[in-house]
């Protein structure tokens, strides 16, 4: 099943549910996505859907630190379980040993030396760990392994 098939499921099945806060995630993600392939003018595969999920992800947790910091539990709880439900939606996140074996063969693999080949190192392991591995963990693990 696709991303895209599961979470109109996923939608069918809040509504029967009466769940509020997965029905409105869900929607916001396939709204998310719709606005992406008017930007694209193509379908989005299961890789351009991850990647609005993430990107819906990330505005979720950069509003939970605010909502934390300015003391407001209810909203702070609220952007927990739209984090929770989108989370659902990842594949398997990889573990740090598994991420510094992938980034140790992709330093390899580019011939990096320094510090100064970075960006080839990123550019080149971000494509396989997109969607399992949050890219400042991966920057910190590529940083120590050059």
């Amino acid at each position: 099943m696709s991303l895209s098939e599961r979470l109109s499921e996923d939608m069918k099945h809040a509504m029967k549910a009466k769940d509020k806060v997965r029905l409105s995630v869900i929607r916001m993600v396939r709204s998310a996505m719709k606005n992406r392939e008017i930007e694209t003018g193509a379908p989005l595969d299961d890789e351009g859907i991850l990647a609005v999920i993430q990107k819906e992800l990330k505005q979720r947790r950069d509003s939970l630190q605010a909502f934390e910091s300015a003391g407001r539990t209810d909203l702070a709880e609220e952007a927990r379980q739209e984090i929770e439900i989108l989370t659902s939606y990842l594949p398997e996140p990889l573990t740090e040993e598994d991420l510094r074996h992938l980034a140790a063969e992709v330093i390899a693999e580019v011939g990096a030396k320094g510090k100064s080949d970075m960006g080839k190192v990123m550019s080149a392991l971000m494509p396989k760990v997109r969607g399992r591995a949050d890219g400042r963990v991966v920057q910190q693990v590529v940083q120590s392994l050059l």
